[in-house]
């Protein structure tokens, strides 16, 4: 339904990741490259923006990162059990999109200069960076719920990880990107109409709902509850097998409310058809490109099958900088 898309860029753009990923201190270690390469980041972003130009897509690289390794952190790591300390973060990180990016402590983590220096390359108009900010802002309030449902040892209601789980994967925030590299301005009443709302809100949850899938073997190894088979399983009391085969049926149900929704702002938005037909594609893409890509990283499939090191990549020094110079000549 969703023909598969490859960008051109796409050697331009992991080899670009590779040097940033060096250049802002994200990745030091052997052990955090090797785990960082096999996720194969800049090949995700190439099809999950098939149309962006060079200089996008290696901005999108660079975002994936930073996403990726700020959620490891949060799933994987300490820091996803310290709610206090999630919320330091989270400030810090505030504290620099309020901002232009060009003001940061020099005892920031690496996740807090590295998004500086992203913030100052996205540019876009400042309506989209307010919406930006606000979908950073629910992402960051969904991580806090997260941790503290995992400190509680809670297996969250249905209703409320289908809420949650939008923000928790910051794919607000790369649907949000589209308008970034295809150099589009969706206005704010066609942005928050109810179709386009719906529309973006099933694009979301396929895209959310298919890595779920993907990584569940990985997140049972580590104890992790916020997965929506798990959620599932938990609520009807099925088997995993059968819950399994629920989600799928909800992924294939919201793909067909995406196309209903699709089609109903189309039809009342008929002056910006064009604007619209450019962001449909990159959500359309966004959902097949993602797929693609769960199916083919090593990402989760390596991490099922280590659960003792599941997260020994992980460096201190992305949440900590005093931890910098402990890790030094690891």
């Amino acid at each position: 339904m969703f023909p598969p898309r490859l960008n051109p860029h796409a050697d331009a753009a992991i080899a670009h990741l590779d040097q940033w990923t060096r250049d802002t201190g994200l990745i030091g270690t052997a052990a955090a490259r090797d785990r960082f390469a096999q996720a194969d980041f800049g090949w995700f972003a190439a099809v999950t923006y098939p149309t962006a130009d060079e200089r996008g897509l290696c901005l999108i690289a660079d975002w994936f990162a930073w996403l990726f390794l700020l959620d490891d952190q949060l799933d994987d790591g300490g820091l996803g059990k310290d709610p206090a300390r999630t919320g330091e973060l989270i400030s810090q990180m505030f504290e620099v999109l309020g901002g232009d990016g060009r003001s940061v402590p020099e005892d920031a983590p690496s996740l807090v200069t590295s998004l500086a220096d992203l913030w100052r390359r996205t540019h876009a108009a400042p309506g989209w960076r307010e919406r930006f900010v606000r979908h950073v802002i629910a992402g960051g309030l969904a991580a806090r719920w997260e941790a503290e449902n995992r400190v509680a040892g809670i297996v969250p209601d249905l209703a409320s990880y289908v809420e949650n789980r939008r923000h928790t994967g910051a794919i607000y925030v790369c649907m949000d990107l589209i308008e970034v590299v295809e150099h589009l301005d969706v206005p704010d009443a066609v942005y928050e109409s109810e179709p386009f709302a719906r529309a973006l809100g099933a694009a979301c949850d396929v895209v959310c709902w298919t890595n779920d899938l993907y990584s569940l073997d990985k997140e049972t190894a580590l104890g992790e509850h916020h997965n929506l088979v798990t959620v599932v399983q938990h609520a009807h009391r099925l088997t995993a097998d059968r819950a399994i085969d629920e989600v799928s049926a909800r992924i294939a149900g919201e793909i067909e409310a995406f196309l209903r929704y699709e089609d109903e702002t189309l039809r009342a938005w008929p002056a910006h058809a064009a604007l619209l037909a450019a962001h449909f594609a990159g959500m359309r893409s966004w959902m097949r490109g993602n797929l693609d890509w769960s199916a083919r990283t090593r990402r989760y499939r390596d991490a099922a099958h280590d659960r003792a090191d599941a997260a020994a990549y992980l460096e201190p020094v992305l949440v900590d900088a005093t931890a910098g110079a402990a890790g030094e000549g690891r």
